[in-house]
C-alpha cells in the first residue's frame, strides 16, 4: 500500500487561555470519537500535529483512496465535522497568505536527507 505524506501549518489566535483551550481538544481522551472515525473513513492512516508558539504543524499520512475533498461518508460524520470545525476556528487563523477560507495550508518540501545521500 502506498502512501502520501502531507505536511501541513495553520496558525492559532495568539491568545494563551485560547491556545491552551485549543491544546486540551487534541489530547488522546478528548478525541471526538465521530472524528477519528471520518478520517479513518476518507483514507487517513496517520496523524501528528506538533505546536510552537501560535504555529500548528501537521504531518499527515494517507493512503491512495485519501481525496482532500471528499466529504465523510454519512450525514452523521458531516454534521460532526461540521461542528468540529466551527468550533476550531475560534481559536485557529489563517496563515497570512492563505486563501479566503483556507486553514491548513501544504508545505513545499525543500530537503530530503534520503536524497541527499545518494
Amino acid at each position: 500500500m502506498t502512501h502520501k505524506r502531507y505536511c501541513l501549518a495553520l496558525d492559532l489566535i495568539d491568545d494563551p487561555a485560547l491556545i491552551e483551550q485549543y491544546l486540551a481538544f487534541h489530547t488522546p481522551d478528548k478525541a471526538w470519537p465521530q472524528i477519528t472515525q471520518n478520517m479513518r473513513e476518507m483514507g487517513i492512516v496517520d496523524m501528528e500535529i506538533y505546536h510552537l508558539g501560535d504555529r500548528l504543524f501537521m504531518i499527515m499520512e494517507t493512503n491512495e483512496h485519501y481525496d482532500p475533498n471528499a466529504e465523510p461518508a454519512t450525514p452523521e460524520g458531516r454534521a460532526k465535522s461540521d461542528e468540529w470545525e466551527a468550533l476550531m476556528w475560534q481559536f485557529q487563523k489563517p496563515l497570512p497568505w492563505a486563501e479566503e477560507g483556507q486553514k491548513w495550508i501544504e508545505m513545499n518540501k525543500i530537503y530530503d536527507l534520503k536524497l541527499a545521500l545518494t
